[in-house]
Formats: structure tokens, sequence, C-alpha cells
């Protein structure tokens, strides 16, 4: 009789732990799904996006996203504009106020 108690009270409280949760906004967007894992809007520049996205479960890296002359800035300095289906838009459109 006290076993089963103990093992049920065993089971009640490993199940009522909360793990955090690892959540990312993921979209389907022009035929890709696109998951922005981290993301951070600059105090000085509330029009750039610091973000880390996934295209069909393919990390990328750091970019950061200038929503008002729609280019992407890279790791390495180099400054690209957004293509048409650029995920960018998608940042740019989505987190816009």
């Amino acid at each position: 009789m006290s076993r089963s108690i103990t093992l049920l009270a065993v089971l009640i409280l490993s199940l009522s732990i909360a793990f955090p949760a690892a959540a990312s906004v993921c979209r389907n967007y022009n035929g890709h799904q696109i998951c922005v894992l981290s993301i951070q809007r600059s105090a000085k520049n509330y029009w750039e996006y610091r973000a880390a996205i996934s295209v069909d479960g393919v990390k990328k890296p750091m970019t950061v996203y200038n929503c008002r002359t729609q280019v992407k800035i890279l790791q390495d300095g180099d400054t690209v504009p957004f293509a048409p289906q650029d995920p960018g838009n998608l940042i740019c459109n989505f987190f816009k106020k």
C-alpha cells in the first residue's frame, strides 16, 4: 500500500515539473518554412532587426535586416539588397507595428 502511494507521488511530482519551452515563430513563405529563432530590434535604429532564422530547417547566421532601405547586413559587413522572395521581407512585414 505505501509502496503504491510512494510510486504515485513520484509520478505526480515528475509530471508537474515545467520545463522551459523553446519557442520560435515559423511561417510558410513562398513555399519555404521560415522560422525566426531569435530576434532583437535595434534601440537606436528602430527599423533594424538582428535576427537568426532557419529556412527549411537550415539555420542561417545572425543577420541585420534594415527595413528602411530593404538591405541585409551580413556578419562579414557586406550589404545585400533583399531579393524578391527574401526572408527579410517577411521579418520586416511581420514584426513592424
